[in-house]
C-alpha cells in the first residue's frame, strides 16, 4: 500500500510539473507601449462605458484597447486587454485546470484501492425493480455523451498544442483541432438544450427531505462502508444534481452560448470574460463528473445496470436505496396483481 501511495503522488508531481509549462511560447510578450500612448492621450476627456455599455470592449483590466480611436469592436486589430487574457488563460488557470483535471482519477484510484466499491448486504435475488424508464434513459445518455463530446474536444482546444502538436506533427493536429472547434461550437446548443430537459426530467426526485441530511452527517458511508437510508436518489446524487448539472451546467450555458453567438453585439471584454466563466465551470464539471462516473460504474457495482437497461436488483435497490425499496415494495402490495410487473 506504501508503494502504490509513492506512485500515485509521483504521478501527481510529473503530472503537475507538465501543466506548469502549459503557457504558450510567447508567454512573455509585451504590449505596444507606444501605441498604446497615442490611444491613451487621443482618449483623454473621453467618458468611458459602463461594464454592460456597448463599448465596454474598452474597458478591462489595463483600460483601453488599442485601436483606431472611436471605431466599433469589429475594426479593432490590437486590444490590449487580450494579451493579459491570453497570459491567464494559457498560463496559470490553464494549469490549475489541467492538475485538476489529472488528481481527481487519480484520488479516485487511489479511494478504490483503499477502500473498494459499496457492495451489496446480501447476494442478488435475481428479481429486479425498475428504476429507470425509456425515457429517463433517453435523456440521461443524451447529456451524458454530448457532454463527454464537449469535454474531449474542449480538452484538445486548450491543451492539443502542449500535448497532442509535438508528436501528431501540424498537418494532422491541424484537422484535430478543426474538428475539435466545429464539433465543440455546434455539440454546445445540443448540450444545453438535453440539460434543460434533464432538469425537468429529473426534478422532482431531487428535492431534499429530511433523510438528506442524516446521509450528509454520515459522509454517505463512503469511508465506513454503512449503507445510508436514502430515497430514489441519495443526498450525493441530489448535490451532483443541484451544483453540477444545474448550477455548473447553467454557468458552461450561457457562457458558452455567449462565446458561440459572437455576433449578437457583445465585446471582446465580455468574450474574455465569459471565457474565464467557461473555462473554471469546464474544469469543475469535468472533475466532478469523473466522480459521478466512478461512483455509477466501478464503485458501486449495480448502478450502470440501472442507467443501461432500466432495472436493477431487489437486493440492489434495498441496500442502497433503502426508502426508494420500501415506497416501491409497499406501492406493489396496493397495486393491482396485473400491474405489479411493472414495478417488481
Amino acid at each position: 500500500m506504501t508503494r502504490l501511495w509513492k506512485i500515485l503522488w509521483l504521478a501527481l508531481l510529473l503530472a503537475v510539473a507538465g501543466l506548469a509549462s502549459a503557457e504558450v511560447p510567447d508567454k512573455k510578450a509585451k504590449p505596444a507601449y507606444a501605441e498604446e500612448q497615442t490611444i491613451l492621450q487621443a482618449e483623454q476627456g473621453t467618458k468611458e462605458g459602463g461594464f454592460l455599455h456597448a463599448q465596454s470592449g474598452r474597458v478591462h483590466m489595463d483600460r483601453h484597447y488599442l485601436g483606431q480611436y472611436g471605431s466599433t469592436e469589429g475594426t479593432v486589430l490590437v486590444q490590449r486587454g487580450g494579451n493579459t487574457w491570453r497570459v491567464l488563460r494559457n498560463g496559470p488557470l490553464a494549469a490549475v485546470s489541467g492538475t485538476l483535471i489529472l488528481v481527481v482519477p487519480l484520488l479516485l484510484f487511489g479511494f478504490y484501492v483503499a477502500v473498494g466499491p459499496a457492495r451489496m448486504e446480501h447476494p442478488a435475488t435475481g428479481r429486479r425493480i425498475m428504476r429507470f424508464d425509456s425515457w429517463d434513459r433517453t435523456v440521461h445518455w443524451a447529456t451524458a455523451i454530448s457532454f463527454l463530446i464537449m469535454a474531449v474536444t474542449g480538452i484538445i482546444i486548450l491543451f492539443g498544442k502542449n500535448f497532442l502538436l509535438p508528436w501528431m506533427g501540424h498537418d494532422v493536429f491541424s484537422w484535430v483541432a478543426i474538428i475539435s472547434k466545429y464539433l465543440h461550437n455546434f455539440i454546445g446548443p445540443l448540450f444545453v438544450v438535453c440539460s434543460v430537459i434533464m432538469f425537468f426530467t429529473y426534478l422532482h426526485r431531487n428535492f431534499l427531505r429530511q433523510s438528506d441530511w442524516y446521509w450528509f452527517r454520515k459522509g454517505g458511508g463512503l469511508f465506513t462502508q454503512e449503507h445510508i437510508p436514502a430515497g430514489f436518489f441519495n443526498a450525493g446524487e441530489k448535490a451532483w444534481f443541484w451544483l453540477g448539472v444545474t448550477g455548473l451546467g447553467l454557468v458552461m450555458s450561457v457562457s458558452g452560448l455567449v462565446l458561440d453567438f459572437t455576433s449578437l453585439g457583445q465585446t471582446r471584454y465580455i468574450l474574455q470574460i465569459a471565457d474565464y466563466f467557461h473555462l473554471a465551470g469546464a474544469t469543475l464539471y469535468i472533475a466532478a463528473a469523473i466522480g459521478h462516473i466512478f461512483i455509477g460504474t466501478l464503485g458501486t457495482p449495480g448502478a450502470y445496470e440501472g442507467m443501461r437497461h432500466g432495472y436493477v436488483d431487489e437486493e440492489w435497490a434495498r441496500t442502497h436505496h433503502r426508502l426508494w425499496y420500501e415506497d416501491v415494495k409497499a406501492a406493489s402490495k396496493d397495486a393491482p396483481r396485473g400491474a405489479q410487473g411493472d414495478r417488481l
